[in-house]
């Protein structure tokens, strides 16, 4: 089983940044704890983070066919990122949006997502856990989906 995890604009400076909204761990901090949980839940994790929409649309397009599902932290293209949010439904798989800070918390144009209405479902205002949930999360409804095709 392989998941997508896939971290956009500005979130390679994590562990810079305003550390009282978004955490103090770097992403490549969250990366390799996502690795080493998606291993003792035997599935494999590819990383993968751009500033750029039009790279994040091509990562999809590229990797998407390998792939069982997709863990995204849009961060601001979040809110107006209709190509990146179309490349995600293209692919059919079930997307789970990931926010390190409780945008529904922040400043009002925070609480928009054009992802949302295509995810499975979104976790927001867990910091870095929140990356661990949708993990465990979407790893566990993908074996059930397995154990559904196994069972007929």
């Amino acid at each position: 089983m392989k998941i997508l995890v896939i971290h956009g604009p500005n979130l390679n400076v994590l562990g810079k940044r305003d550390k009282a909204i978004y955490g103090d761990k770097a992403l490549a901090e969250i990366d390799s704890l996502l690795k080493k949980r998606a291993e003792t839940l035997k599935a494999e994790v590819m990383t993968f983070q751009s500033n750029s929409e039009g790279t994040l649309v091509d990562f999809i397009q590229e990797q998407s066919d390998s792939a069982d599902g997709i863990i995204i932290n849009p961060g601001a293209l979040t809110h107006y990122g209709y190509s990146l949010r179309d490349a995600l439904a293209d692919t059919r798989l079930p997307v789970v949006e990931v926010h390190l800070s409780n945008i529904y918390a922040r400043e009002e144009w925070r609480a928009k997502s054009v992802i949302a209405p295509i995810a499975r479902g979104q976790i927001s205002g867990l910091g870095w856990r929140g990356y661990i949930a949708a993990l465990e999360s979407l790893i566990a409804e993908l074996k059930g989906a397995d154990e559904k095709k196994i069972k007929k």
